[in-house]
């Protein structure tokens, strides 16, 4: 008996090509744009499919053609030999050949060295059974689900005439067995990661299939993580060693670009090149990261000073490496302003609380990204000048250490400890010099501090702007007994936020020393602490928030703590529940979107001075009969706007008293 000739196949072993590195460069976007073409790569069975497809062809070309006429059209002639059988059964043209015996066997025709092997590919046959009438189609589906069960690196079948009729043998070729693995080119993925993909594979046959979910795994780690890398090639060496290759994407250069916001072409920028790289996350020579990119583009966003941002990465020649062209357009750096705004200290009158402000604003002095603000207010009562100049981050600091100088002069109402109507004497203004220097930094992620050392000139003063140190319920107005009281605070604050949603947990804390450097400054020591957290519930959000504090030593009672009103217990007046050296306040609000920016709000308020109101300097407010603590609650509605919302809100207190409250922006 001899091999039958007319039925062979013969396919070459499966090896895994590099990938190609030609793709068009992507478009602009303010996100990072896509990973660069030179890291896009096909996944193992897609090369196999290409390798056994290329092999089919290759059987169809040596196989006969036995053309198959209509009836009508048939020559006289002897029948076909009984092994054939006519056409397949879906109608085609193919000739099936009828098999008595299938058999898998070695490529030299001997019993496999390990059974399993042999059941493997046995039980990856679908089609071809003994005693089936088999078409080349069917044949090649077969030789596809052998190879493609990943052990076998070739399938080659073979027909053999025998006295039975003809013998079916699938000679394959078993990949090599496990001994090692080369991965190149991965210097950010962890050793460890690739050590337990194949911890217990060593002895074991090469897999193709387990080989293609270990590439998916680390193309999906480098996916998940932001990264630009995958792996582009892979192949097996001789004596059982894997070898992947790894190509990751690596910032070359940073080039910055200036836009004009008009045109949009190139133009000569303001802001110095050194303030915006040093912003950046994103260094040359580290991997290409398409998510450190994106909080990049949002850190230069929030400096206040860019209307646009948008990062182009370009492919470098052949290369893994990358460029990336940060496009920036410029805000106006800076001009006047004017507005209004309400003053929680006014109460009564016509235009009770409105104010007036002017202000000069340059956000990028020098081109450094440094602030200077210049504002005066101005209402019935209240005037604040105020001058300011931050820098956002030092020179030579690593450390993101933001450096604030401040100046103010204001005069506001007294009405929040020492308000009340009386028939000879006119409301009391507290007057205040205050100069200061603080410093600020993030120091984790969530957290940032602040540092500052702040000098204060304060005192009263009447309706006339004449100092005084009495109310007309004879109460003391300063600390010291004279006319203005000196004081150097010493101040920390610590604040964690883990979001900038309003909903989200924040929380502040502030301790306030005075320093007597001189006899005649005030000491004395502040602490204050405010808690929010917000809770989503369905359509509905749930807010609860509180705050308290407690203030030590010589201090004048207008400082004391004041309880009642818009940012307080609403239902009451400002200031009117309590005014102590102690005091703690809660708030819940259930806040529902209604239609458009239109927001419905039910809350509760309560406040208490802690019993400490008899302890302020003068007694203030048993002095006014205010009861110390009390509870109020309503609803209202909240709009949205540039300025933040505007809430409008109508609440009881426990003194049945009703009152509106107006204001804008959250509650402190």
């Amino acid at each position: 008996m001899g091999r039958r000739r007319d039925v062979r196949f013969v396919s070459s072993g499966v090896k895994l090509p590099c990938a190609s590195a030609s793709a068009p460069s992507p478009p602009p976007s303010r996100a990072p744009a896509p990973a660069p073409a030179l890291l896009t790569a096909a996944l193992p069975f897609a090369h196999i499919g290409r390798a056994i497809d290329s092999a089919a062809r290759r059987l169809g070309a040596c196989l006969p053609r036995v053309p198959v006429a209509r009836a009508d059209q048939a020559p006289p002639g002897p029948p076909p030999p009984a092994r054939r059988h006519g056409k397949d059964a879906g109608g085609g043209d193919e000739e099936r050949v009828l098999i008595s015996e299938v058999a898998v066997r070695g490529k030299d025709g001997e019993p496999l060295e390990r059974p399993e092997l042999e059941a493997a590919a046995a039980g990856a046959l679908r089609a071809c059974r003994p005693n089936a009438a088999l078409t080349v189609r069917e044949v090649q589906e077969d030789v596809h689900r052998v190879v493609e069960s990943g052990l076998f690196r070739s399938c080659m079948p073979v027909a053999v005439d025998t006295r039975d009729g003809i013998r079916l043998v699938f000679e394959v070729e078993p990949n090599q067995d496990f001994h090692g693995l080369v991965c190149e080119g991965a210097n950010m993925l962890p050793s460890k990661f690739l050590e337990d993909a194949f911890r217990d594979r060593h002895g074991k046959i090469i897999n193709i299939r387990h080989l293609d979910r270990v590439i998916k795994s680390v193309n999906g780690w480098y996916q998940e993580r932001g990264l630009t890398g995958l792996v582009s090639y892979a192949e097996i060496l001789s004596g059982g060693i894997l070898r992947l290759q790894v190509s990751e994407a690596e910032v070359n250069n940073i080039n910055i670009r200036f836009l004009d916001r008009k045109t949009g072409e190139p133009t000569v920028g303001k802001t110095q090149p050194e303030t915006i790289l040093r912003q950046l996350t994103t260094k040359k020579g580290q991997a290409y990261n398409r998510a450190q990119l994106k909080r990049d583009v949002e850190t230069i966003l929030t400096m206040g000073i860019m209307e646009d941002v948008t990062i182009i990465p370009q492919p470098v020649g052949d290369s893994n490496k990358v460029d990336l062209v940060m496009n920036l357009v410029e805000r106006p750096s800076g001009g006047f302003s004017a507005g209004g705004g309400i003053s929680s200290g006014i109460t009564n009158g016509p235009l009770s609380g409105l104010i007036g402000s002017f202000a000069y604003s340059h956000r990028n002095v020098f081109g450094r990204n440094k602030k200077l603000n210049l504002s005066l207010e101005r209402g019935q009562i209240d005037s604040i000048f105020r001058l300011n100049f931050t820098d956002p981050w030092i020179d030579g600091d690593n450390k993101r250490t933001s450096r604030t100088v401040m100046v103010q002069n204001s005069r506001t109402p007294g009405t929040l400890v020492h308000g009340g109507d009386h028939p000879d004497h006119g409301p009391i203004t507290i007057g205040r010099v205050t100069a200061g220097l603080e410093y600020s930094r993030p120091f984790r992620p969530k957290w940032s501090g602040t540092l500052g050392l702040i000098f204060q000139h304060a005192g009263a003063r009447d309706d006339k702007g004449n100092p005084i140190i009495r109310d007309f319920y004879n109460s003391q107005l300063t600390a010291s007994g004279n006319a203005y009281d000196d004081t150097l605070l010493g101040k920390f604050e610590s604040i964690y936020t883990d979001s900038g949603d309003h909903s989200s947990t924040m929380f502040v804390f502030n301790v306030e020393q005075g320093l007597p450097v001189l006899p005649e400054w005030l000491s004395f020591n502040r602490v204050t602490a405010r808690l929010r957290q917000g809770y989503e519930i369905g359509p509905a959000r749930l807010l609860l928030s509180a705050s308290g504090g407690h203030v030590e030593g010589n201090f004048p009672p207008h400082e004391a703590f004041a309880i009642g009103g818009t940012n307080s217990v609403r239902g009451y007046e400002e200031g009117a529940v309590g005014s102590g050296r102690s005091y703690a306040v809660g708030s819940g609000e259930v806040s529902c979107r209604m239609f458009g920016p239109l927001e419905g709000v039910v809350f509760g308020d309560y406040g208490s001075d802690l019993g400490s109101g008899p302890k302020v300097p003068g007694d203030p407010a048993g002095a006014r009969g205010k009861p110390g603590s009390g509870y109020g609650y309503g609803v209202g509605v909240r709009v949205d706007s540039p300025l933040g919302p505007l809430r409008l809100e109508y609440a009881f207190n426990d003194k049945q008293a009703r009152r509106f409250h107006f204001g804008v922006g959250y509650r402190n």
